[in-house]
């Protein structure tokens, strides 16, 4: 024993020195501690070999399952509750789940009661594993699970989709007086407004705090909020937002953007804009996600002057957010929406100073495509998308049209595809070149197809519409389809073409019947 210390170092300096070793990754000195203990004729205690258990666990489980079965069995230390809960940690975070489980059976068979953190630990991998099952089972065995283990399998249950299971141990929860976690309460509720069940998440929510005595957070507010927008009701988000506010949880941000772009998706506008406004009055302030949501909103519901003033007040305000285009493409398609080619290619030449290899991309494709290169420009455009440029509706009309002129009827669709995708609707004039190309090439289904998707969705077809449908339909012998589409251009207020009195007349001299010609004349000059 050394003699020159005054007084023996307690167990609490030998703990500490553990720590230090631990935090400093030298755990081979943290093991070397066992020996200066000695030194000082102590007897190392179960508490210092669990600190000493549990640095080696963050570094090496198998060096730490060897130190449990070599020094501290060894010693006469069977370990406690904490000895192998710090052993299930480390099993559990390196996946060993097996290894878990034989750990489990160890401690029953000598004699040992596993307590809710070591059954929690497990339960906890096995569902980070998607083995949910699998983890209930191991919950059956546990005599007191508590709020914690419900948090696991609610949250496990919620991630799979399985909202009804979710709702099943939810239940369960509050009859054995447990409340979950907001945190694990949101996910429910995403979970159920992800189904629609909106009002079934508003109970939960109600049910919570009036459980736990306190106000769900914003977090939990906002998932409502969005439930409400996405399944149309946005007005009874906006009654929920002044419900938060009456209870003292105050709205955010995030709140006031999922509103405003309820309202741009149902085409309420003035209400968006009414939003953005109110925003400021309460001392929001306006990040890069509020104006692309409001910019893109107005112009794609014909507001572009509207969208215009937003984009100077952001460009004013926050410096234009480089690099990031999305209001700026929504400018270009609102303008495109009003057939406004010049204006849309003059505000092009406008980004140029903020995206250059954009503009530059862009303005490359529409002159391949003038000069019929379009192959070439679909490399232009591969080089774009390849390299994280976003093209704007400018760029797919034009390629959707001059591959529509080639004949490439498949690649104009997919692009058209594409641009639904980036919420880019196209105007009557890029369906009618594809509606032509369809027919042209035979295929009158899909170009059926693209005639009712646009009345779907609110783009009236005109002649230009129309007239290679019939005329497809005349050649191929189908009067009375050829015929219901006149009729329901003539409903229009459209005066048929001479070119679709020719494509009947040419089908009535192929031998179709001529009385319901005549008919349709009648009916035609009555209207």
């Amino acid at each position: 024993m050394p003699s020159t210390v005054g007084s023996l170092p307690d167990e609490s300096i030998f703990l500490t020195i553990v720590r230090g070793y631990g935090h400093a990754g030298k755990v081979k000195k943290a093991i070397g501690v066992l020996d200066s203990v000695c030194q000082f004729g102590k007897k190392p205690s179960l508490k210092l070999f669990n600190s000493i258990l549990d640095v080696l666990v963050r570094e090496d489980i198998d060096l730490a399952k060897d130190f449990f079965r070599e020094q501290m069995i060894g010693s006469g230390f069977e370990g406690d509750d904490y000895t192998f809960g710090i052993l299930m940690k480390g099993l559990c975070s390196t996946n060993r789940v097996g290894d878990g489980f034989k750990l489990l059976s160890s401690m029953k068979s000598r004699g040992l009661k596993p307590n809710t953190v070591i059954y929690n630990t497990l339960i906890h991998s096995l569902c980070r594993l998607s083995k949910v099952g699998r983890a209930r089972s191991l919950m059956r065995e546990m005599v007191e699970p508590n709020d914690v283990t419900f948090n696991i399998m609610i949250s496990a249950y919620c991630k799979e989709g399985n909202i009804v299971l979710a709702l099943v141990m939810l239940e369960k929860c509050f009859k054995l007086g447990f409340v979950p976690d907001i945190i694990t309460v949101t996910k429910v509720i995403d979970a159920l407004c992800c189904e629609g069940r909106v009002m079934e998440a508003v109970d939960l929510m109600e049910t919570v705090e009036k459980k736990k005595g306190s106000v769900a957070d914003v977090v939990a507010y906002n998932s409502l909020v969005k439930g409400f927008c996405v399944s149309g009701k946005v007005k009874a988000g906006v009654r929920l937002l002044k419900e938060m506010e009456r209870k003292g949880c105050l709205p955010n941000l995030n709140t006031y953007v999922l509103l405003i772009n309820g309202f741009c998706e149902l085409g309420d506008l003035d209400s968006a804009l009414d939003l953005f406004r109110e925003m400021g009055t309460v001392g929001i302030g306006y990040d890069f996600i509020t104006y692309d949501t409001l910019i893109k909103g107005l112009c794609s519901g014909g507001r572009i002057a509207h969208g215009f003033k937003l984009l100077s007040m952001m460009e004013e305000n926050t410096g234009g957010f480089i690099g990031h285009i999305g209001p700026y493409n929504s400018i270009l398609y609102g303008l495109y929406r009003e057939n406004k080619w010049h204006e849309a290619h003059m505000f092009l030449n406008e980004m140029e100073k903020y995206f250059p290899r954009t503009v530059y991309r862009s303005f490359r494709i529409f002159g391949l495509c003038k000069e019929g290169k379009f192959e070439e420009a679909m490399e232009v455009y591969d080089e774009m998308m390849n390299q994280g440029d976003s093209p704007s509706a400018l760029v797919y009309a034009c390629m959707i049209k001059g591959l529509c002129e080639k004949g490439e009827v498949c690649e104009a669709f997919e692009l058209l595809n594409e641009m639904v995708v980036k919420a880019y609707f196209p105007i009557k004039l890029t369906f009618n070149s594809l509606i032509a190309a369809f027919c042209k090439i035979g295929e009158v289904g899909g170009a059926s197809t693209l005639l009712e998707e646009m009345n779907r969705r609110g783009c009236t077809p005109d002649e230009d519409s129309y007239s290679p449908l019939i005329d497809a339909f005349c050649r191929r012998g189908n009067f009375q389809r050829a015929s219901a589409l006149l009729v329901q251009l003539v409903e229009m207020g459209i005066v048929p073409s001479h070119t679709m009195w020719n494509s009947l007349l040419l089908s009535l001299r192929q031998g179709q019947n001529s009385f319901h010609l005549f008919n349709m004349f009648d009916w035609i000059y009555e209207n």
